[in-house]
């Protein structure tokens, strides 16, 4: 009887693993509907940007760039200049960033998408869902041939889905998909990941001209922005693991790729010219490996460069593991400056020395979740800050392409059919695993949607993520400045005022934070202005100029606000010797501003100052002749000074012109 039942109990087993078989080898056989899934998950995901505006820094690409505005005609412009040459618009700032930029193959995109559609944002949402969704597509395609190449079907086709959905939901990737600008992360790993799809089909199809294809598609690749350089790494590592090639085959495969990198260096060479590093900038916006002593910018030790370093790559770990909070900046002081005795770098330096250990002995077994932590690590390695500067400490976008490594390498330890306990989950487990993966999944397209709504403008973006930026001096002075340019449009006076000195609060924070930031002490003078705080606004003014005696913005702003304090202090505060004061300061600088000119008049008038004003209000008709009120003015001016002849022709041209 005992017999019976456990040999009933056996039987059933085998069947319930038999058809838990056949649903696994269902994956391999629906390819079609997979594609379809992820090309829908891009949209349900990201769906909700299509309504969204230019954020960020889609100005310096999009629609404050002189070459994209210019459509098809601006193409030979964007080919030939460092990418941000057409924004800047002057040598030597579009090399700000150390090394310079040279990434135009978005630009050409958003150049003829302009063309065809003029400034339009929803265009270029959509392009990047689209493209998101078709880079989802392209990375199944890719891990179903490598684990077809390894035998690992139909189980690894399980991994292959997994680890595109956890990939396509990760928030972290909100910042490159919901910002059109991020387009160029999306256009680098497309390509990069294409041409490793094409390098496999002719290796395995053993068709060369395929090869020249994978070249093709990886120098477009790098033409979109430089990190595709790393896969000349990774498709070695990757024939390495998921193939039987020899050495000599495997240095085949990568040449198309070294040849394609070859071309793009020489291009961007001849562009840029050859120093990639560059000078060290000296501004903190640019370098944030600073700090103040003595007054002065000097560079960070070598050890505590280092360490805050060690410290952001831990924190890249972990927003990967749990996506919260997100922000899209990191630059100084929200990465505060770290050492060799805090726990955090202690940890990281572990975590990274155990993966790269972990890494290299699954290596030699080839593991998945070994090739998954190899690829993370090398893909990474070029926006870490230790190759070369890259201007800022860190940022959630450097992760879009080293998160497929995370992906496959979780999925994989935790399914990998190569191990028996893996062909055990998927065999006996699978309704768990699809329940647990599906929860995952659940948060993580929860998190992604909602943070969306964050990229909706600047005005969202800057004012949702400065309260978890708070020692960020940038995002301050972001935040402060979008709320100073909301401000003004508001109709109430009492909600205006409370936004003019909520950016104030930012603005100084900023300053605090990065005592010579000038943008700041220009923003915080306009902010002074709208508050009608003139003095004050001059005076930040002043410190702007200090920092930059040419800084024209700041110039020009004093001017207007030397204008406005003196209008208001004559029109609104009967004050005519302060009123005289301020624009006759504002004269110095506006000498043809009609507006300047023309109160300056009307105070002097008013003083008694006849001659004065007579000869303010002759310039007035000189820089405004249909001016009835310069006329009345002037002739009024003659009136009072005894010269009725010439007054009454000036008030007959009054009279004529009303």
């Amino acid at each position: 009887m005992s017999k019976h039942k456990k040999t009933k109990n056996k039987i059933g087993a085998k069947k319930g693993t038999s058809q838990n078989q056949s649903l696994i080898s269902t994956w391999t056989n629906n390819t079609r509907l997979h594609k379809w899934l992820i090309f829908a998950v891009a949209f349900l995901l990201y769906g909700n940007t299509l309504t969204h505006e230019y954020t960020q820094d889609d100005a310096i690409v999009i629609y404050d760039n002189m070459f994209t505005t210019k459509g098809f005609s601006g193409i030979s412009g964007i080919l030939q200049y460092d990418t941000f040459y057409g924004f800047f618009k002057v040598e030597g700032k579009d090399k700000l960033v150390a090394g310079g930029r040279y990434r135009p193959l978005t630009l050409v995109m958003f150049a003829v998408e302009y063309a065809l559609f003029g400034e339009s944002p929803l265009v270029g949402h959509l392009g990047n869902v689209l493209l998101y969704g078709l880079l989802g597509i392209v990375l199944y395609l890719l891990l179903i041939k490598l684990f077809r190449a390894r035998g690992d079907l139909p189980s690894g086709a399980l991994i292959a889905l997994l680890t595109t959905l956890f990939f396509m939901a990760h928030p972290i990737h909100t910042e490159v998909v919901a910002n059109i600008k991020g387009r160029d992360e999306i256009m680098t790993l497309l390509g990069s990941l294409a041409a490793l799809l094409f390098s496999l089909k002719a290796f395995q199809e053993n068709k060369n001209g395929l090869n020249v294809v994978a070249g093709v598609i990886f120098f477009l690749a790098l033409m979109a922005k430089e990190n595709a350089i790393t896969f000349l790494a990774v498709v070695p590592l990757t024939y390495f693991v998921f193939t039987e090639a020899k050495f000599t085959k495997i240095a085949t495969q990568t040449l198309p790729f070294l040849l394609g990198a070859i071309l793009f260096l020489i291009i961007r060479g001849q562009v840029l010219g050859g120093n990639f590093g560059g000078e060290v900038s000296m501004e903190l916006m640019n370098n944030p490996f600073l700090k103040i002593e003595n007054g002065r910018w000097v560079e960070l030790a070598f050890g505590e460069k280092m360490a805050t370093i060690i410290f952001t790559l831990g924190k890249y770990v972990q927003l990967l593991i749990f996506p919260h909070p997100l922000t899209h900046d990191y630059y100084p002081r929200h990465i505060n400056l770290m050492n060799w005795g805090d726990w955090q770098v202690i940890s990281s330096i572990l975590l990274y020395v155990g993966l790269g250990v972990i890494g290299l002995i699954g290596l030699l077994k080839k593991r998945l979740w070994s090739y998954g932590i190899l690829y993370y690590l090398i893909t990474l390695s070029v926006v870490s800050n230790i190759v070369f500067p890259i201007g800022t400490n860190m940022s959630e976008r450097f992760l879009f392409m080293p998160s497929v490594g995370f992906c496959l390498g979780v999925v994989a330890f935790l399914l990998s059919p190569t191990t028996s306990r893996g062909r055990e989950i998927l065999e006996r487990k699978l309704s768990l695993v699809l329940f647990i993966g599906g929860i995952i999944l659940l948060l993580l397209s929860a998190k992604t949607i909602h943070r969306n709504l964050s990229w909706k403008s600047n005005f969202t973006l800057f004012t949702t993520d400065v309260e978890v930026s708070r020692n960020s001096a940038k995002l301050r002075n972001s935040a402060g400045g979008e709320l100073t340019a909301e401000a003004i449009k508001e109709k109430n006076e009492t909600k205006r005022t409370a936004m003019l000195q909520e950016a104030v609060g930012h603005l100084q924070a900023a300053i605090k934070i990065h005592p010579t930031y000038k943008n700041a002490y220009l923003l915080l003078g306009n902010a002074h202005n709208y508050l009608k705080q003139y003095d004050q606004a001059i005076g930040y003014y002043d410190q702007a100029l200090k920092l930059d005696a040419n800084y024209t913005d700041a110039f020009n702003n004093r001017a207007i606000t030397y204008r406005d304090a003196g209008l208001f202090y004559g029109q609104q505060q009967g004050d005519l010797p302060k009123s005289i004061q301020y624009l006759t300061e504002a004269q110095k600088a506006l000498p043809n501003d009609y507006e300047t000119v023309f109160g300056l008049g009307v105070a002097q008038g008013m003083s008694g100052n006849l001659n004065q004003a007579i000869d303010l209000f002759k310039k007035s008709t000189e820089l405004q002749p249909n001016s009835a009120a310069a006329w009345r003015n002037l002739g009024n001016a003659y009136m009072n000074a005894g010269n009725t002849e010439l007054g009454t022709v000036a008030l007959q041209k009054a009279n004529a012109l009303k």
